[in-house]
């Protein structure tokens, strides 16, 4: 029998990353990886950063991912630059959450 770690990265993969369900396709750093993108988190986020004093910055665009730990290899470091789809962005936060990265993008838009 499973445990709940177990079946939980079982559903990362067989459900939220699932083109069927909740996953795309997009390109990071040149390749192609099932990504949730999450427009309303993101804004969230951003809103308790600045309630906390806590930003580092104001971006003009910022974007909250998902991805798998096993498609996208290490968890990236803060500040590091990410390419995804046709943007540059920094990494503003990167936190593994059980198997599933959640990482914050920020980019100036020119």
């Amino acid at each position: 029998m499973l445990g709940f770690k177990e079946l939980a990265f079982l559903d990362i993969q067989n459900v939220f990353m699932n083109p069927e369900e909740f996953g795309e396709k997009h390109q990071i750093d040149g390749k192609e990886m099932l990504v949730v993108v999450d427009g309303l988190e993101v804004v969230e986020r951003s809103k308790k950063q600045v309630e906390r004093g806590r930003i580092d910055g104001v971006y003009e665009k910022q974007v909250l991912i998902y991805v798998s730990r096993t498609e996208f290899g290490a968890l990236p470091a803060i500040g590091r630059i990410l390419k995804f789809d046709k943007g540059q962005y920094r990494v503003l936060d990167a936190v593994d959450e059980g198997g599933m990265y959640s990482i914050t993008l920020g980019a100036y838009c020119s």
